[in-house]
């Protein structure tokens, strides 16, 4: 196996504190938001391994020989890349507003903008791949945030508490339509609406919030952060999720989600789409967003681990791409195997254990090439990110 050296993506919205915790270094006082684990071309983990040069990328590795490092079922499944991408992600302020295509929608959106000819590179640019993004956040610290449409009453009763003029058409719709129609409605009108009477409602709305305080002080913060953005009016539509630490939340499809706050474990995936409703300065493709969005009130699932006889705690997901797994080693527990026919990447978050003869610190990874014996020693909490092949 190789221990990872990891890129950390300098996001504005990442906590300046949370990742160099984990890391025990120094904050930098610049926002450290996402620490990448695998082989994505963006930022591929780099290893030292003795039969390759010094500081090779993962992604190197894994293109020389993918039978070796994936193994064969993972290689035939999902041809020769890793399948996931593995993160530690720090959120200090509120990420985008944003949902994920489907596989077929993904296919179909990229083709049509490789024919556009549309540069990969363009920020106008949807798709960046053929691939759908399902994913899965594990909290380490409390994390909050926003996932999946609200029923429809409640969010009328939501906004009509506001008692902001510019919302009511939006009550009215909510009440008087079936929830499919309202929430496309609705949303619909919000982004699409006169950005100056966007902008003004959204002040009135997050004056108002700020004064009712409790349920409402996330979007009195959210206005704070991007204000005038119709994100914020977006993001009262959806569910407001408070995960403990160990808990997860599963991520589809086509539904609306935006994290806002906390220290997480991460994995997708290995894709770059994404659509965004708001709360970004970025690119929002309102007719394309309509078309991916999945209009129905749902009730945010959330996991927790369920543990196995051989001590593995499994976060399920229906998802073949990425498998996520903890391992919560206590002293003078007996070794846990860890030997599997598919490529895993193992992430410590707590104490001192070790893969194989590898000391591990918290943020430490290793990387574990199919069919490699692996065992698990010491103390500690340690996730595996593996596949389904």
């Amino acid at each position: 196996m190789d221990r990872l050296s990891n890129t950390v993506r300098p996001y504005a919205w990442g906590s300046t504190t949370a990742i160099p915790e984990l890391l025990g270094t120094a904050p930098t006082g610049e926002p450290q938001a996402e620490m990448w684990m695998g082989a994505h071309p963006g930022a591929p983990s780099r290893i030292n391994r003795t039969t390759t040069p010094l500081d090779h990328p993962l992604s190197d590795l894994i293109a020389a020989d993918p039978e070796a490092e994936l193994g064969a079922p993972t290689v035939k499944k999902f041809g020769p890349r890793l399948p996931f991408l593995l993160k530690i992600l720090a959120a200090g302020a509120p990420l985008s507003l944003q949902v994920h295509p489907n596989l077929a929608q993904a296919k179909e959106g990229y083709e049509a903008e490789e024919r556009q000819g549309v540069p990969i590179d363009a920020p106008h640019r949807n798709y960046k791949d053929a691939n759908h993004k399902p994913e899965l956040i594990c909290a380490l610290t409390p994390f909050d945030g926003l996932c999946g449409f609200r029923d429809p009453a409640e969010t009328a009763d939501l906004l009509a508490r506001l008692d902001v003029d510019s919302l009511k058409p939006y009550v009215d719709l909510l009440h008087a339509h079936p929830e499919e129609a309202a929430l496309r409605e609705v949303l619909t009108a919000v982004l699409t609406a006169d950005p100056d009477e966007m902008s003004h409602t959204v002040h009135s709305s997050a004056e108002a919030a700020a004064r009712l305080g409790g349920e409402y002080s996330p979007y009195a913060s959210l206005a704070h952060h991007y204000p005038g953005d119709p994100g914020v009016i977006a993001a009262m539509l959806l569910n407001r999720v408070q995960l403990q630490p160990g808990e997860g939340l599963f991520l589809g499809a086509g539904v609306p989600h935006a994290y806002l706050n906390g220290l997480g474990v991460e994995i997708m995936a290995n894709s770059d789409n994404v659509l965004r409703c708001g709360l970004t300065p970025k690119h929002v493709d309102v007719p394309e967003l309509l078309r991916v969005v999945r209009f129905e009130a749902t009730e945010p699932a959330v996991l927790r681990p369920e543990a196995s006889p051989a001590g593995e705690e499994l976060y399920d997901t229906p998802i073949d791409e990425f498998r996520l797994s903890r391992y919560t080693l206590a002293p003078g527990a007996a070794p846990r195997e860890l030997t599997a026919a598919t490529p895993q990447i193992l992430l410590c978050t707590d104490g001192t254990p070790r893969a194989n003869d590898l000391d591990l610190a918290p943020g430490g990874s290793v990387f574990v090439p199919a069919g490699e014996k692996t065992e698990l020693t010491g103390t500690g909490t340690v996730f595996r990110a593996t596949v389904i092949a």
